[in-house]
């Protein structure tokens, strides 16, 4: 009677904060293709394209375990990653007047579900998430991300890298993070992911921080000659600009993970030591919790395999039951196994007798065992072996 009581006086509070309204115009990227059809195209293949709940089977079952395991609403725990995942969500917090709704199930028709079942979020990271930014507060706390370290354009209104932008659909506006402070705007999202226990397990923003190369370059590849929209605004032609690719490639991108480190090895008495170093700005793995390094070795006598071995460099996740989890619910984390941005780490291995050589192999992994298996995770992409390099060495 009690609980039912506080709900009548609660059920009809929504304590969330509304953000600017995107006009349906500039909601959908396919409203985009008319003027921007090479840019839209590659998004569609980037992964900010699939950040949505239904788009991603490893963000789709986190959120389910999360809201497991904690006992928070679905919803709930959606608009809480939807800071990154979904920053024009129309609601940004759910409160507990909402948990006791979902609860009780009296929440159809509430705010928050009608916010998360918007079309205009269907697309995660589309073209007006950054495109629609007005200001980003690069002063604020490292744990303010995403849409909460944001300001919104009014909508019809673009932010972009071209002071001399012009179109009759919307007015455009240069932004410095557009151009020359690129990494501010990827450092939005790409930071300080933290655990609801507070525990930081992605921090790729920290580990740039000694580093002047720009995310782009790789993410997005150099700026080339090319058009950023089909308009016949030069002298009946369209522009010709400097355009990077919106593809916003990643480790899921075998090329992109190919030769980001580099082995060299040696043997020592009865020991191989495995010197491992990074070429790139930040971590590897980074970004994410749960990435693996795989180091497999073949140790061979002329054409026989005497003996494979394989070594998990990954972080590791406990929580307040001191039972593996997920980053998300982390409130223990491992040792740091990353190999460190412009730096090495070595390993020490026993050799095998009789062996007349050993081939060190590197893959990486979007996620290790131990995660798959809690989340039961299906697409082959989370299990693939995705080759870095390899390097034979010759035994005495």
């Amino acid at each position: 009677m009690k609980l039912f009581i506080i709900v009548l006086f609660m059920m009809s509070f929504l304590q969330a904060a509304t953000v600017v309204k995107v006009d349906d115009m500039f909601a959908k990227s396919n409203n985009c293709k008319s003027c921007h059809l090479p840019i839209v195209n590659q998004w569609k293949n980037s992964w900010h394209a699939k950040s949505h709940y239904k788009n991603d089977e490893y963000f789709q079952k986190t959120i389910n375990y999360v809201s497991k395991k904690t006992r928070k609403s679905l919803n709930g725990v959606k608009l809480d990653c939807a800071i990154c995942h979904n920053p024009r969500v129309a609601v940004t917090s759910a409160g507990e007047d909402y948990e006791i709704d979902a609860v009780m199930g009296l929440d159809k028709g509430s705010e928050v579900n009608k916010a998360l079942s918007s079309d205009a979020i269907s697309e995660g990271i589309n073209c007006v998430v950054c495109h629609n930014i007005e200001e980003i507060h690069y002063g604020a706390k490292d744990s303010v991300r995403g849409i909460n370290r944001v300001e919104w354009t009014k909508s019809g209104l673009m932010s972009g890298p071209y002071a001399d932008a012009k179109s009759p659909y919307h007015k455009v506006q240069h932004r410095d993070f557009m151009d020359k402070k690129l990494n501010k705007l990827c450092f939005v999202c790409h930071a300080n992911d933290r655990s609801v226990k507070n525990i930081v397990f992605a921090n790729t923003k920290n580990e740039y921080a000694s580093s002047q190369q720009l995310c782009v370059d790789c993410h997005m590849g150099k700026r080339k000659l090319g058009v950023a929209s089909t308009l016949r605004i030069d002298h009946g032609k369209a522009k010709k600009r400097m355009v990077r690719e919106h593809g916003f490639k990643g480790a899921h991108f075998d090329n992109m993970i190919k030769d980001s480190l580099s082995i060299s090895a040696k043997q020592k008495s009865n020991s191989i030591i495995i010197t491992i170093k990074n070429k790139l700005p930040h971590n590897v793995p980074t970004g994410f919790g749960s990435r693996e390094i795989l180091v497999e070795l073949s140790y061979m006598k002329k054409q026989k395999e005497l003996k494979k071995e394989s070594l998990s460099l990954s972080t590791h996740y406990k929580d307040r039951r001191k039972h593996k989890t997920v980053a998300h619910l982390a409130k223990k984390i491992s040792k740091d196994m990353s190999i460190p941005a412009k730096g090495q780490k070595i390993l020490k291995v026993k050799n095998v007798s009789g062996a007349s050589s050993v081939k060190i192999s590197l893959y990486y992994r979007l996620v290790n065992d131990e995660v798959r298996s809690l989340l039961k995770l299906k697409d082959a992409i989370w299990a693939k072996k995705m080759p870095i390099t390899s390097k034979v060495l010759k035994l005495k």
